[in-house]
């Protein structure tokens, strides 16, 4: 084992593998070998694959109505979206990490990189634990990829699980130059972090068809042609870590709720429903955050694959005074709905954005007395949460969020709330 410079950057990145079918197969041990696939919203396109699905030959994005009598025959089992669960899985899975590393950066739902800067042990044992700890902790399966920055890290991941020799660990922090070229060569350009389609065909038209010759290309023509966060790139392949990890959770920029609707929509009061609905949920986000909003904004649309004429709206308003509450939200997104709203069209989708956040410490009151309600709304909002969270989502609602609520999405496939409803946990017997 050659020795890694203490002052030399060194992280790893742990991703799970399949994360949405993994969290999936977790309560359900019959279909721990069965090939699975979840679906989109509404069930529309696979989003997801498990490994046995992969081989099979799933279409990533396909059309899930186009392939799903043959999936069926050949054994696959489908899951619509449970994000409550993958959620849930995603927290426990990060808290998991967390006594891991001194830094941690929650990069995506099933994504985390971790500082491993100045261990002075064999990191590619290190990385066997935390696989095995995160695997008996939260029955994840996950993979590590170790090197100098970020950018190697990912490539690492990527190559652990590529080949099933690393058995699920790759370091490219402790290998020689030459093994890590040897590897390299063999790896397409687009396994690069940030290298999509398009920037994969620029760099084959120019001879760079591995990631090797990226990592040997001339740094001024990369920054000339691709710009300077190519040059970064390249820099990383070379070892020098240019991305610092990022241990703050940045304040979001907008919160938005929407979703396309389980059947399509025509009535005025429906589209209400459905607006009072994304509001709250937006609002609910806010407050979760610490933020108020000061602009609601709010889009209804009917199907671009209709046959009628496309019809899509939006129209923003903006508040008195920023607020975190579900009605003074609600209360304007309905006013901006009468203003959009067109009648004798199928409404296929609805949102409601809020955006010019700012943080609740340190708020003035208006001069208008919008905010005067604050004192009152927030105790009332605050009491709403806990009970929600104490009990299960929605056990308090507004009354213009309707109650049989036939818009809302499709859902025929999902999975019981394991981790979020005491009602629905597993039952033994």
């Amino acid at each position: 084992m050659s020795s890694t410079k203490p002052n030399r950057p060194v992280f790893a990145l742990c991703d799970a593998n399949s994360f949405y079918a993994s969290c999936e197969k977790l309560f359900r041990p019959d279909l721990r070998t069965v090939p699975v696939v979840v679906l989109s919203n509404n069930d529309g396109c696979v989003i997801a694959q498990s490994r046995e699905a992969k081989i099979l030959g799933i279409k990533m994005a396909g059309p899930w109505f186009e392939v799903e009598e043959r999936a069926r025959e050949i054994g696959v089992v489908e899951f619509s979206s449970n994000y409550e669960l993958y959620a849930n899985m995603s927290h426990r899975f990060m808290a998991t990490l967390k006594p891991f590393s001194p830094r941690q950066e929650v990069y995506s739902i099933d994504e985390s990189f971790l500082d491993l800067t100045g261990m002075n042990r064999d990191l590619v044992a290190y990385g066997h634990t935390i696989k095995e700890t995160v695997m008996r902790w939260t029955g994840l399966p996950i993979c590590v990829g170790i090197g100098h920055g970020k950018t190697l890290a990912k490539l690492a991941n990527h190559y652990a699980k590529k080949e099933p020799t690393m058995k699920g660990v790759c370091d490219f922090s402790q290998i020689s130059e030459e093994e890590l070229n040897s590897i390299l060569e063999k790896l397409p350009v687009s396994s690069v972090w940030g290298v999509g389609r398009r920037l994969e065909a620029s760099l084959k038209a120019l001879g760079v068809e591995n990631v090797l010759r990226l990592k040997n290309a001339n740094l001024r023509r990369i920054r000339e042609r691709f710009g300077i966060t190519m040059q970064r790139t390249v820099q990383e392949l070379n070892g020098e870590a240019w991305l610092e990890l990022d241990e703050e959770i940045s304040m979001a920029k907008q919160v938005m709720s929407s979703r396309s609707f389980g059947e399509r929509v025509e009535s005025l009061q429906q589209l209400r429903e459905a607006i009072s609905y994304h509001a709250a949920n937006a609002a609910q986000r806010l407050r979760r955050q610490g933020l108020y909003a000061g602009v609601v904004s709010i889009f209804i649309q009917n199907s671009p694959f209709d046959q009628a004429k496309f019809y899509g709206r939006s129209e923003t308003i903006a508040l008195p005074a920023p607020t975190d509450c579900s009605l003074q939200i609600t209360n304007a997104a309905l006013w901006i709905l009468k203003k959009v709203y067109r009648p004798q069209v199928y409404y296929q989708k609805a949102g409601v954005m809020l955006s010019e956040l700012v943080p609740v410490d340190g708020q003035q009151a208006d001069l208008l007395g919008f905010s005067s309600t604050h004192n009152k709304s927030g105790s009332l909002m605050e009491t709403v949460d806990t009970i929600n969270r104490r009990y299960k989502r929605s056990t308090i609602y507004l009354a213009s969020e309707g109650i049989a609520r036939t818009w809302s999405m499709r859902r025929s496939f999902k999975s019981p709330n394991y981790t979020g409803d005491w009602n629905q946990l597993p039952v033994v017997s």
